[in-house]
Protein backbone atom coordinates (compact mmCIF):
# COMPACT_ATOMS: atom_id res chain seq x y z
CA UNK A 1 0.00 0.00 0.00
CA UNK A 2 1.22 3.50 -0.74
CA UNK A 3 2.81 5.13 2.27
CA UNK A 4 1.42 8.28 3.81
CA UNK A 5 3.52 11.42 3.58
CA UNK A 6 6.43 11.28 5.99
CA UNK A 7 7.73 14.24 7.93
CA UNK A 8 10.89 14.77 5.98
CA UNK A 9 10.70 15.44 2.25
CA UNK A 10 13.40 14.07 0.00
CA UNK A 11 16.05 16.67 -0.77
CA UNK A 12 18.91 16.61 -3.24
CA UNK A 13 21.80 14.79 -1.59
CA UNK A 14 25.47 15.50 -2.15
CA UNK A 15 25.92 13.38 -5.23
CA UNK A 16 23.24 15.43 -7.03
CA UNK A 17 24.84 18.80 -6.30
CA UNK A 18 27.08 20.54 -8.79
CA UNK A 19 30.54 21.24 -7.41
CA UNK A 20 31.99 23.12 -10.37
CA UNK A 21 32.70 26.80 -9.81
CA UNK A 22 32.75 28.96 -12.89
CA UNK A 23 32.49 32.66 -13.59
CA UNK A 24 30.24 34.73 -15.83
CA UNK A 25 30.84 38.40 -16.56
CA UNK A 26 27.75 40.21 -15.37
CA UNK A 27 27.93 43.86 -14.43
CA UNK A 28 31.03 45.33 -12.82
CA UNK A 29 28.76 47.22 -10.43
CA UNK A 30 27.41 43.98 -8.97
CA UNK A 31 29.33 42.42 -6.10
CA UNK A 32 27.99 38.91 -6.67
CA UNK A 33 29.18 37.30 -9.89
CA UNK A 34 29.97 33.69 -9.02
CA UNK A 35 27.88 31.05 -10.85
CA UNK A 36 27.69 27.44 -9.61
CA UNK A 37 26.54 25.45 -12.62
CA UNK A 38 24.84 27.80 -15.01
CA UNK A 39 27.44 29.45 -17.24
CA UNK A 40 29.40 26.33 -18.13
CA UNK A 41 26.27 24.81 -19.61
CA UNK A 42 25.02 27.72 -21.69
CA UNK A 43 27.25 27.23 -24.71
CA UNK A 44 26.52 23.52 -24.85
CA UNK A 45 22.82 23.68 -24.21
CA UNK A 46 21.97 26.49 -26.63
CA UNK A 47 23.13 23.98 -29.25
CA UNK A 48 21.25 21.03 -27.76
CA UNK A 49 21.23 18.04 -30.12
CA UNK A 50 17.75 16.92 -31.16
CA UNK A 51 17.18 13.28 -30.23
CA UNK A 52 15.79 11.02 -32.96
CA UNK A 53 12.90 8.63 -32.41
CA UNK A 54 15.15 5.56 -32.60
CA UNK A 55 17.41 6.91 -29.84
CA UNK A 56 14.62 8.18 -27.56
CA UNK A 57 13.28 6.80 -24.28
CA UNK A 58 10.10 5.84 -26.22
CA UNK A 59 11.89 2.76 -27.55
CA UNK A 60 12.49 1.41 -24.02
CA UNK A 61 10.11 0.10 -21.38
CA UNK A 62 9.89 2.98 -18.93
CA UNK A 63 7.69 5.10 -16.69
CA UNK A 64 7.47 8.66 -15.43
CA UNK A 65 5.46 11.33 -13.65
CA UNK A 66 3.34 14.16 -15.03
CA UNK A 67 3.79 17.39 -13.05
CA UNK A 68 3.99 20.90 -14.45
CA UNK A 69 6.75 23.28 -13.33
CA UNK A 70 4.16 25.53 -11.67
CA UNK A 71 3.03 22.68 -9.40
CA UNK A 72 6.40 22.13 -7.74
CA UNK A 73 7.52 23.45 -4.34
CA UNK A 74 9.13 26.90 -4.24
CA UNK A 75 9.17 29.81 -1.75
CA UNK A 76 7.93 32.19 -4.47
CA UNK A 77 4.30 31.11 -4.83
CA UNK A 78 4.84 29.06 -8.00
CA UNK A 79 7.17 26.26 -9.02
CA UNK A 80 10.28 27.42 -10.87
CA UNK A 81 13.60 26.16 -12.27
CA UNK A 82 15.34 26.38 -8.92
CA UNK A 83 15.93 24.02 -6.02
CA UNK A 84 12.35 22.69 -5.99
CA UNK A 85 12.77 21.34 -9.52
CA UNK A 86 16.16 19.85 -8.72
CA UNK A 87 14.68 18.17 -5.64
CA UNK A 88 11.88 16.79 -7.82
CA UNK A 89 14.42 15.35 -10.24
CA UNK A 90 16.09 13.70 -7.24
CA UNK A 91 12.70 12.29 -6.25
CA UNK A 92 12.19 10.91 -9.77
CA UNK A 93 15.68 9.42 -9.70
CA UNK A 94 15.08 7.70 -6.38
CA UNK A 95 11.70 6.43 -7.60
CA UNK A 96 13.44 5.00 -10.71
CA UNK A 97 11.30 7.14 -13.00
CA UNK A 98 12.90 7.89 -16.37
CA UNK A 99 10.44 10.49 -17.67
CA UNK A 100 9.22 13.84 -16.38
CA UNK A 101 6.24 15.07 -18.39
CA UNK A 102 5.45 18.78 -18.26
CA UNK A 103 2.86 21.08 -19.82
CA UNK A 104 3.78 23.81 -22.36
CA UNK A 105 6.44 26.23 -21.09
CA UNK A 106 5.18 29.39 -22.81
CA UNK A 107 4.10 32.64 -21.14
CA UNK A 108 0.56 32.58 -19.77
CA UNK A 109 -2.03 35.35 -19.73
CA UNK A 110 -4.52 36.51 -17.06
CA UNK A 111 -7.09 36.94 -19.87
CA UNK A 112 -6.99 33.18 -20.39
CA UNK A 113 -6.76 32.29 -16.69
CA UNK A 114 -3.11 31.32 -17.15
CA UNK A 115 -3.80 28.31 -19.34
CA UNK A 116 -0.46 27.06 -20.74
CA UNK A 117 -2.39 26.13 -23.89
CA UNK A 118 -3.27 29.78 -24.67
CA UNK A 119 0.11 31.46 -24.74
CA UNK A 120 1.16 34.71 -26.37
CA UNK A 121 4.12 32.89 -27.95
CA UNK A 122 4.90 29.42 -29.24
CA UNK A 123 8.64 30.09 -28.72
CA UNK A 124 9.09 32.28 -25.64
CA UNK A 125 9.30 30.95 -22.10
CA UNK A 126 7.20 31.78 -19.04
CA UNK A 127 9.20 34.29 -16.95
CA UNK A 128 7.34 33.16 -13.82
CA UNK A 129 9.47 30.00 -13.95
CA UNK A 130 12.75 31.91 -13.59
CA UNK A 131 14.22 31.16 -10.17
CA UNK A 132 15.12 34.26 -8.11
CA UNK A 133 17.43 32.13 -5.95
CA UNK A 134 19.42 31.10 -9.00
CA UNK A 135 19.59 34.75 -10.09
CA UNK A 136 21.26 35.42 -6.75
CA UNK A 137 23.80 32.73 -7.61
CA UNK A 138 24.31 34.39 -11.01
CA UNK A 139 25.06 37.64 -9.21
CA UNK A 140 22.25 39.79 -10.58
CA UNK A 141 20.08 39.71 -7.45
CA UNK A 142 21.01 39.85 -3.78
CA UNK A 143 19.30 38.35 -0.73
CA UNK A 144 18.19 41.86 0.23
CA UNK A 145 16.22 42.10 -3.03
CA UNK A 146 13.98 39.16 -2.12
CA UNK A 147 10.75 40.18 -0.34
CA UNK A 148 8.98 38.05 2.23
CA UNK A 149 6.15 36.21 0.48
CA UNK A 150 3.06 34.92 2.22
CA UNK A 151 2.34 32.41 -0.53
CA UNK A 152 0.25 29.26 -0.37
CA UNK A 153 2.26 26.06 -0.86
CA UNK A 154 -0.88 24.39 -2.23
CA UNK A 155 -2.16 26.82 -4.88
CA UNK A 156 -0.69 29.40 -7.26
CA UNK A 157 -1.89 32.94 -6.56
CA UNK A 158 -1.00 34.37 -9.95
CA UNK A 159 -1.59 38.06 -9.21
CA UNK A 160 0.73 37.97 -6.20
CA UNK A 161 3.37 35.92 -8.03
CA UNK A 162 3.38 38.17 -11.11
CA UNK A 163 3.88 41.32 -9.05
CA UNK A 164 6.85 39.90 -7.12
CA UNK A 165 8.56 38.15 -10.06
CA UNK A 166 8.18 41.16 -12.38
CA UNK A 167 9.80 43.45 -9.83
CA UNK A 168 12.70 41.04 -9.27
CA UNK A 169 13.29 40.53 -12.98
CA UNK A 170 13.31 44.29 -13.57
CA UNK A 171 16.02 44.64 -10.91
CA UNK A 172 18.01 41.73 -12.32
CA UNK A 173 17.87 43.13 -15.85
CA UNK A 174 19.47 46.41 -14.76
CA UNK A 175 22.49 44.50 -13.39
CA UNK A 176 22.90 42.17 -16.32
CA UNK A 177 25.69 42.90 -18.80
CA UNK A 178 24.37 42.78 -22.35
CA UNK A 179 27.96 42.45 -23.54
CA UNK A 180 27.90 38.84 -22.36
CA UNK A 181 28.87 36.66 -25.35
CA UNK A 182 26.30 33.97 -24.56
CA UNK A 183 23.57 36.59 -24.45
CA UNK A 184 24.67 38.01 -27.79
CA UNK A 185 24.72 34.54 -29.31
CA UNK A 186 21.22 33.81 -27.95
CA UNK A 187 19.86 36.94 -29.62
CA UNK A 188 21.52 36.08 -32.93
CA UNK A 189 20.32 32.47 -32.93
CA UNK A 190 16.69 33.10 -31.83
CA UNK A 191 14.84 34.31 -34.96
CA UNK A 192 11.55 34.58 -33.05
CA UNK A 193 12.95 36.81 -30.29
CA UNK A 194 12.85 40.27 -31.86
CA UNK A 195 9.18 40.19 -32.91
CA UNK A 196 8.19 38.66 -29.55
CA UNK A 197 9.96 41.42 -27.60
CA UNK A 198 8.46 44.12 -29.80
CA UNK A 199 5.02 42.55 -29.36
CA UNK A 200 5.39 42.58 -25.56
CA UNK A 201 6.50 46.23 -25.49
CA UNK A 202 3.70 47.31 -27.82
CA UNK A 203 1.21 45.48 -25.62
CA UNK A 204 2.43 47.59 -22.71
CA UNK A 205 2.18 50.79 -24.77
CA UNK A 206 -1.42 49.89 -25.67
CA UNK A 207 -2.45 49.02 -22.08
CA UNK A 208 -2.46 45.28 -22.91
CA UNK A 209 -4.98 45.73 -25.74
CA UNK A 210 -4.75 42.93 -28.35
CA UNK A 211 -2.59 43.57 -31.42
CA UNK A 212 -5.58 43.59 -33.78
CA UNK A 213 -6.87 46.76 -32.07
CA UNK A 214 -3.61 48.70 -32.62
CA UNK A 215 -3.03 51.31 -35.34
CA UNK A 216 -3.56 49.69 -38.71
CA UNK A 217 0.00 49.88 -40.04
CA UNK A 218 1.60 48.30 -36.98
CA UNK A 219 -1.30 45.87 -36.53
CA UNK A 220 -0.76 44.75 -40.12
CA UNK A 221 2.95 44.15 -39.31
CA UNK A 222 4.09 46.23 -42.25
CA UNK A 223 7.85 46.38 -42.76
CA UNK A 224 8.18 50.15 -42.34
CA UNK A 225 5.97 50.32 -39.25
CA UNK A 226 7.83 47.45 -37.57
CA UNK A 227 11.22 49.00 -38.42
CA UNK A 228 10.20 52.35 -36.89
CA UNK A 229 8.82 50.66 -33.77
CA UNK A 230 11.98 48.61 -33.24
CA UNK A 231 14.14 51.71 -33.46
CA UNK A 232 11.95 53.73 -31.10
CA UNK A 233 11.47 50.94 -28.54
CA UNK A 234 14.88 49.25 -28.59
CA UNK A 235 15.58 50.01 -24.92
CA UNK A 236 12.27 48.62 -23.70
CA UNK A 237 12.71 45.54 -25.91
CA UNK A 238 16.03 44.79 -24.25
CA UNK A 239 14.29 43.93 -20.97
CA UNK A 240 12.37 41.10 -22.66
CA UNK A 241 15.49 39.89 -24.43
CA UNK A 242 17.27 39.57 -21.09
CA UNK A 243 14.21 37.93 -19.55
CA UNK A 244 14.11 35.29 -22.27
CA UNK A 245 17.85 34.70 -22.06
CA UNK A 246 17.53 34.08 -18.32
CA UNK A 247 14.57 31.74 -18.89
CA UNK A 248 16.35 29.68 -21.53
CA UNK A 249 19.61 29.62 -19.58
CA UNK A 250 17.94 28.34 -16.42
CA UNK A 251 15.81 25.84 -18.33
CA UNK A 252 18.78 24.48 -20.26
CA UNK A 253 20.70 24.11 -17.01
CA UNK A 254 17.81 22.21 -15.43
CA UNK A 255 17.42 20.05 -18.54
CA UNK A 256 21.10 19.13 -18.38
CA UNK A 257 20.74 18.37 -14.67
CA UNK A 258 17.83 16.03 -15.50
CA UNK A 259 19.83 14.22 -18.18
CA UNK A 260 22.74 13.77 -15.80
CA UNK A 261 20.35 11.96 -13.49
CA UNK A 262 18.73 9.79 -16.16
CA UNK A 263 15.48 11.76 -16.41
CA UNK A 264 14.06 12.55 -19.87
CA UNK A 265 11.93 15.68 -20.27
CA UNK A 266 8.60 15.03 -22.01
CA UNK A 267 7.25 18.28 -23.45
CA UNK A 268 3.92 19.32 -24.94
CA UNK A 269 3.13 21.05 -28.25
CA UNK A 270 -0.32 22.67 -28.50
CA UNK A 271 -1.34 22.42 -32.13
CA UNK A 272 -2.90 25.90 -32.10
CA UNK A 273 -1.72 29.32 -30.96
CA UNK A 274 -3.65 32.20 -29.43
CA UNK A 275 -5.11 34.93 -31.66
CA UNK A 276 -3.54 37.61 -29.48
CA UNK A 277 0.00 36.32 -29.81
CA UNK A 278 3.30 37.33 -31.32
CA UNK A 279 2.97 34.32 -33.63
CA UNK A 280 -0.29 35.41 -35.28
CA UNK A 281 0.68 39.10 -35.32
CA UNK A 282 3.97 38.39 -37.09
CA UNK A 283 2.68 35.62 -39.38
CA UNK A 284 -0.84 36.72 -40.35
CA UNK A 285 -0.46 35.23 -43.82
CA UNK A 286 -0.64 31.64 -42.55
CA UNK A 287 -3.87 32.02 -40.53
CA UNK A 288 -7.52 32.24 -41.58
CA UNK A 289 -8.07 35.93 -40.79
CA UNK A 290 -10.42 38.55 -42.21
CA UNK A 291 -9.32 41.99 -43.45
CA UNK A 292 -9.93 43.41 -39.97
CA UNK A 293 -7.66 40.73 -38.43
CA UNK A 294 -10.46 38.60 -36.94
CA UNK A 295 -10.63 34.79 -37.33
CA UNK A 296 -13.02 33.64 -40.03
CA UNK A 297 -13.31 30.23 -38.38
CA UNK A 298 -11.82 28.99 -35.13
CA UNK A 299 -10.57 25.76 -33.63
CA UNK A 300 -12.44 23.42 -31.33
CA UNK A 301 -13.83 19.92 -31.00
CA UNK A 302 -17.34 18.49 -31.47
CA UNK A 303 -19.42 17.23 -28.51
CA UNK A 304 -17.50 14.58 -26.55
CA UNK A 305 -16.87 13.04 -23.13
CA UNK A 306 -15.92 16.42 -21.65
CA UNK A 307 -18.69 18.61 -23.09
CA UNK A 308 -22.15 17.97 -24.60
CA UNK A 309 -21.91 21.06 -26.79
CA UNK A 310 -18.30 20.51 -27.80
CA UNK A 311 -15.51 22.97 -27.09
CA UNK A 312 -15.03 26.22 -28.97
CA UNK A 313 -11.40 27.09 -28.29
CA UNK A 314 -11.30 30.28 -30.32
CA UNK A 315 -7.81 29.82 -31.79
CA UNK A 316 -7.39 30.95 -35.41
CA UNK A 317 -7.02 28.10 -37.89
CA UNK A 318 -4.08 27.57 -40.23
CA UNK A 319 -4.44 27.98 -43.99
CA UNK A 320 -3.52 24.37 -44.71
CA UNK A 321 -5.65 24.31 -47.85
CA UNK A 322 -4.50 27.59 -49.41
CA UNK A 323 -3.77 27.48 -53.13
CA UNK A 324 -1.08 30.13 -52.65
CA UNK A 325 2.24 28.25 -52.60
CA UNK A 326 3.94 31.07 -50.70
CA UNK A 327 1.44 30.60 -47.85
CA UNK A 328 2.19 26.88 -47.67
CA UNK A 329 5.95 27.50 -47.72
CA UNK A 330 5.62 30.08 -44.95
CA UNK A 331 3.40 27.74 -42.92
CA UNK A 332 5.78 24.79 -43.22
CA UNK A 333 8.80 26.98 -42.41
CA UNK A 334 7.09 28.33 -39.29
CA UNK A 335 6.26 24.79 -38.10
CA UNK A 336 9.80 23.57 -38.79
CA UNK A 337 11.14 26.42 -36.68
CA UNK A 338 8.63 25.54 -33.97
CA UNK A 339 9.57 21.86 -33.89
CA UNK A 340 13.25 22.76 -33.88
CA UNK A 341 12.72 25.08 -30.91
CA UNK A 342 10.71 22.64 -28.78
CA UNK A 343 12.98 19.66 -29.46
CA UNK A 344 16.00 21.72 -28.47
CA UNK A 345 14.31 22.12 -25.07
CA UNK A 346 12.93 18.62 -24.43
CA UNK A 347 13.78 14.98 -25.18
CA UNK A 348 10.36 13.95 -26.49
CA UNK A 349 7.06 15.75 -26.97
CA UNK A 350 3.35 15.15 -27.23
CA UNK A 351 1.42 16.84 -30.02
CA UNK A 352 -1.80 18.00 -28.40
CA UNK A 353 -4.81 17.36 -30.66
CA UNK A 354 -2.78 15.33 -33.14
CA UNK A 355 -5.90 14.51 -35.12
CA UNK A 356 -5.93 18.12 -36.36
CA UNK A 357 -3.14 17.23 -38.79
CA UNK A 358 -5.46 14.75 -40.52
CA UNK A 359 -8.76 16.64 -40.16
CA UNK A 360 -9.62 19.55 -37.89
CA UNK A 361 -12.92 20.83 -36.47
CA UNK A 362 -13.69 24.23 -38.00
CA UNK A 363 -16.21 26.39 -36.12
CA UNK A 364 -17.69 29.64 -37.50
CA UNK A 365 -16.28 32.47 -35.38
CA UNK A 366 -19.75 33.86 -34.64
CA UNK A 367 -21.13 30.52 -33.36
CA UNK A 368 -21.87 30.36 -29.62
CA UNK A 369 -20.87 26.69 -29.27
CA UNK A 370 -18.83 24.18 -31.26
CA UNK A 371 -21.85 22.04 -32.21
CA UNK A 372 -22.24 23.45 -35.72
CA UNK A 373 -18.66 23.08 -36.87
CA UNK A 374 -17.41 20.87 -39.68
CA UNK A 375 -14.37 18.67 -40.38
CA UNK A 376 -11.80 20.16 -42.76
CA UNK A 377 -8.82 18.41 -44.34
CA UNK A 378 -5.46 18.84 -42.61
CA UNK A 379 -1.98 18.65 -44.17
CA UNK A 380 -1.59 14.90 -43.52
CA UNK A 381 1.50 12.78 -44.11
CA UNK A 382 3.18 15.26 -46.44
CA UNK A 383 3.58 17.69 -43.54
CA UNK A 384 5.53 15.24 -41.38
CA UNK A 385 7.60 14.04 -44.32
CA UNK A 386 8.65 17.62 -44.95
CA UNK A 387 9.46 18.22 -41.26
CA UNK A 388 11.46 15.00 -40.88
CA UNK A 389 13.35 15.53 -44.13
CA UNK A 390 14.96 18.57 -42.49
CA UNK A 391 14.98 17.67 -38.77
CA UNK A 392 15.07 13.87 -38.81
CA UNK A 393 12.57 11.47 -37.23
CA UNK A 394 11.43 13.24 -34.06
CA UNK A 395 10.34 11.46 -30.84
CA UNK A 396 6.67 12.49 -31.01
CA UNK A 397 3.72 11.11 -29.04
CA UNK A 398 0.34 11.55 -30.72
CA UNK A 399 -2.50 12.71 -28.48
CA UNK A 400 -5.17 10.61 -30.18
CA UNK A 401 -8.05 10.91 -27.71
CA UNK A 402 -11.65 11.83 -28.50
CA UNK A 403 -13.41 11.24 -31.81
CA UNK A 404 -10.71 9.47 -33.80
CA UNK A 405 -11.07 7.99 -37.27
CA UNK A 406 -9.19 5.21 -38.98
CA UNK A 407 -7.39 7.83 -41.10
CA UNK A 408 -5.95 9.43 -37.94
CA UNK A 409 -4.66 6.05 -36.74
CA UNK A 410 -3.12 5.43 -40.17
CA UNK A 411 -1.33 8.79 -40.04
CA UNK A 412 -0.07 8.04 -36.52
CA UNK A 413 1.13 4.55 -37.45
CA UNK A 414 2.73 5.64 -40.73
CA UNK A 415 5.35 7.51 -38.67
CA UNK A 416 5.38 5.05 -35.78
CA UNK A 417 4.15 7.66 -33.29
CA UNK A 418 2.99 6.15 -29.98
CA UNK A 419 -0.64 6.92 -29.15
CA UNK A 420 -2.21 7.47 -25.72
CA UNK A 421 -4.18 5.11 -23.48
CA UNK A 422 -6.07 6.65 -20.54
CA UNK A 423 -7.27 4.18 -17.94
CA UNK A 424 -10.10 6.39 -16.69
CA UNK A 425 -11.71 5.92 -20.12
CA UNK A 426 -11.43 2.12 -20.00
CA UNK A 427 -14.34 1.02 -17.83
CA UNK A 428 -17.55 1.80 -19.75
CA UNK A 429 -18.63 -1.84 -19.83
CA UNK A 430 -17.51 -2.48 -23.41
CA UNK A 431 -15.23 -5.53 -23.24
CA UNK A 432 -13.57 -4.37 -26.48
CA UNK A 433 -12.75 -0.92 -25.09
CA UNK A 434 -9.32 -0.06 -26.54
CA UNK A 435 -8.22 1.61 -23.29
CA UNK A 436 -8.48 -1.65 -21.30
CA UNK A 437 -4.96 -3.01 -20.81
CA UNK A 438 -6.05 -6.49 -21.90
CA UNK A 439 -6.97 -5.02 -25.31
CA UNK A 440 -3.70 -3.23 -26.07
CA UNK A 441 -2.58 -4.59 -29.43
CA UNK A 442 0.78 -2.82 -29.54
CA UNK A 443 3.56 -1.89 -27.13
CA UNK A 444 3.94 1.38 -29.04
CA UNK A 445 1.76 3.49 -26.75
CA UNK A 446 1.85 5.65 -23.64
CA UNK A 447 -0.55 4.63 -20.87
CA UNK A 448 -1.84 7.12 -18.31
CA UNK A 449 -3.98 6.67 -15.22
CA UNK A 450 -5.32 10.11 -16.18
CA UNK A 451 -4.06 13.30 -17.83
CA UNK A 452 -4.00 16.96 -16.76
CA UNK A 453 -7.54 17.23 -18.22
CA UNK A 454 -8.91 14.39 -16.08
CA UNK A 455 -9.97 14.43 -12.47
CA UNK A 456 -7.48 12.76 -10.17
CA UNK A 457 -8.03 9.01 -9.98
CA UNK A 458 -9.31 9.25 -6.40
CA UNK A 459 -11.60 12.14 -7.31
CA UNK A 460 -12.89 10.32 -10.40
CA UNK A 461 -13.57 7.09 -8.50
CA UNK A 462 -15.37 8.79 -5.61
CA UNK A 463 -17.19 11.33 -7.78
CA UNK A 464 -20.54 11.38 -9.52
CA UNK A 465 -19.31 10.76 -13.09
CA UNK A 466 -19.33 6.98 -12.52
CA UNK A 467 -21.77 4.71 -10.69
CA UNK A 468 -21.37 1.75 -8.34
CA UNK A 469 -21.44 -0.79 -11.15
CA UNK A 470 -18.53 1.01 -12.81
CA UNK A 471 -16.64 1.08 -9.51
CA UNK A 472 -17.15 -2.66 -9.21
CA UNK A 473 -15.92 -3.12 -12.77
CA UNK A 474 -12.78 -1.04 -12.14
CA UNK A 475 -11.92 -3.04 -9.04
CA UNK A 476 -12.54 -6.37 -10.76
CA UNK A 477 -10.05 -5.54 -13.52
CA UNK A 478 -7.50 -4.85 -10.79
CA UNK A 479 -8.41 -8.20 -9.18
CA UNK A 480 -9.81 -6.36 -6.17
CA UNK A 481 -13.19 -5.94 -4.49
CA UNK A 482 -14.99 -2.66 -3.95
CA UNK A 483 -14.66 -2.89 -0.17
CA UNK A 484 -11.04 -3.95 0.12
CA UNK A 485 -8.46 -1.72 1.76
CA UNK A 486 -6.45 -1.06 -1.39
CA UNK A 487 -6.64 2.55 -2.58
CA UNK A 488 -7.98 3.06 -6.11
CA UNK A 489 -5.01 5.13 -7.28
CA UNK A 490 -2.72 2.21 -6.39
CA UNK A 491 -4.94 -0.14 -8.42
CA UNK A 492 -4.73 2.03 -11.55
CA UNK A 493 -1.00 2.60 -11.11
CA UNK A 494 -0.59 -1.19 -10.93
CA UNK A 495 -2.64 -1.64 -14.12
CA UNK A 496 -0.65 1.05 -15.95
CA UNK A 497 2.80 -0.19 -14.94
CA UNK A 498 1.95 -3.85 -15.60
CA UNK A 499 0.54 -3.16 -19.09
CA UNK A 500 2.44 -3.86 -22.31
CA UNK A 501 2.60 -0.14 -23.19
CA UNK A 502 6.25 0.87 -23.58
CA UNK A 503 5.75 4.06 -21.54
CA UNK A 504 3.58 4.60 -18.46
CA UNK A 505 2.91 8.12 -17.13
CA UNK A 506 1.39 8.82 -13.73
CA UNK A 507 0.10 12.26 -12.71
CA UNK A 508 1.82 13.32 -9.48
CA UNK A 509 -1.60 13.66 -7.83
CA UNK A 510 -2.25 9.96 -8.51
CA UNK A 511 1.14 8.90 -7.14
CA UNK A 512 0.24 10.75 -3.94
CA UNK A 513 -3.41 9.63 -3.84
CA UNK A 514 -4.90 13.13 -3.86
CA UNK A 515 -8.57 13.98 -4.48
CA UNK A 516 -10.53 16.35 -6.74
CA UNK A 517 -9.34 19.47 -4.94
CA UNK A 518 -5.94 18.81 -6.55
CA UNK A 519 -7.24 18.56 -10.11
CA UNK A 520 -5.15 20.57 -12.59
CA UNK A 521 -7.77 21.40 -15.23
CA UNK A 522 -11.45 20.87 -15.99
CA UNK A 523 -12.04 21.24 -19.76
CA UNK A 524 -14.78 23.61 -20.93
CA UNK A 525 -14.41 25.68 -17.72
CA UNK A 526 -12.41 28.85 -17.18
CA UNK A 527 -11.77 29.61 -13.52
CA UNK A 528 -9.99 27.56 -10.89
CA UNK A 529 -7.64 25.72 -13.27
CA UNK A 530 -3.82 25.48 -13.51
CA UNK A 531 -3.32 26.42 -9.85
CA UNK A 532 -2.51 23.17 -8.04
CA UNK A 533 0.80 22.95 -6.19
CA UNK A 534 2.45 20.09 -4.31
CA UNK A 535 3.90 20.76 -0.87
CA UNK A 536 7.44 19.47 -0.50
CA UNK A 537 6.45 17.39 2.53
CA UNK A 538 4.67 14.90 0.26
CA UNK A 539 7.72 14.08 -1.89
CA UNK A 540 9.12 11.61 0.60
CA UNK A 541 11.73 8.86 0.45
CA UNK A 542 9.03 6.42 1.47
CA UNK A 543 6.83 7.26 -1.52
CA UNK A 544 9.81 7.23 -3.89
CA UNK A 545 10.92 3.78 -2.71
CA UNK A 546 7.38 2.40 -2.97
CA UNK A 547 7.16 3.58 -6.58
CA UNK A 548 10.69 2.33 -7.33
CA UNK A 549 9.70 -1.15 -6.17
CA UNK A 550 6.65 -1.23 -8.48
CA UNK A 551 8.71 0.16 -11.35
CA UNK A 552 11.34 -2.54 -11.00
CA UNK A 553 8.72 -5.25 -10.58
CA UNK A 554 7.31 -4.45 -14.02
CA UNK A 555 10.71 -3.99 -15.69
CA UNK A 556 10.38 -0.22 -16.21
CA UNK A 557 13.57 0.81 -14.41
CA UNK A 558 15.52 1.76 -17.55
CA UNK A 559 18.96 1.99 -15.95
CA UNK A 560 18.67 -1.41 -14.26
CA UNK A 561 17.43 -2.96 -17.49
CA UNK A 562 20.28 -1.39 -19.48
CA UNK A 563 22.91 -2.45 -16.93
CA UNK A 564 21.58 -6.01 -16.99
CA UNK A 565 21.90 -6.11 -20.79
CA UNK A 566 25.45 -4.79 -20.65
CA UNK A 567 26.46 -7.52 -18.18
CA UNK A 568 25.22 -10.39 -20.38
Amino acid sequence: MIPAGSRHALSVNKKFKHKEKTWLAISPSCRYSKVPCFSNIITVELHHIIISMKDSILTKRSSGILAHISSLPSPFGIGDFGQGSRDFIAFLNKAKQSVWQILPLGPTEPAFYHSPYMSCSAFAGNPLFISPEDLIEMGILTRHDIPRMDASPYSVEFDKVIAVKKDLLKKASTRFSTKNEHYQKFITESPWLESYCLYMVLKEKHNQAPWYSWEKDIARFTRDAVKRAKKALAQEMQYYQIEQFLFHTQWNTLHTFAKQHHVHIFGDIPIYVSLDSADVWGNQKIFQLSEDFQPIKVAGVPPDYFSKTGQKWGNPLYRWNSEDTSVIRHLYTWWKMRFSAIFSQVDLARIDHFRGFEKYWSVPEEAETAENGSWEKGPGAQFFKSIFQELGSLPIVAEDLGEITEEVYQLRDQFNFPGMKVLQFAFDGNINNSFLPCNYDSVNSVVYTGTHDNDTTVGWYLGTKIDDSTRQRVKSYANRSVHDAQSIHVDLIYLALSSIAKTAILPLQDVLGFGSDCRMNTPATLEGNWKWRCHEKYLTDETALWLADLTQRFSRAVRAHTEEKQCT
